[in-house]
């Protein structure tokens, strides 16, 4: 396996880790679950800039649907980059 696959499948995984989330936060999870705690930490780190950048809207935090997008360009940008060195 070559580093740009990896970077690219871990960046995928993240991404599908902030999708989860993005979903989650229209439907009723209890907060407390162990796995939703775990998606948590794993997501916040990455999340919480845009939260500080991007107001919520009429009570709607559109910081993760900006974070998802963010995540996607730069996944496609560093992975062509490792794929042309």
């Amino acid at each position: 396996m070559s580093l740009p696959y990896l970077v690219d499948r871990a960046l995928a995984l993240y991404s599908f880790l902030i999708l989860v989330r993005i979903i989650l936060s229209w439907v009723r999870v209890n907060r407390f679950n162990p796995w939703f705690v775990l998606l948590c930490r794993a997501t916040d780190p990455f999340l919480d800039p845009f939260r500080r950048l991007i107001p919520p809207f009429s009570g709607i935090d559109f910081s993760p649907v900006v974070a998802f997008f963010v995540l996607s360009i730069l996944r496609r940008v560093l992975v062509s980059m490792l794929a042309g060195y």
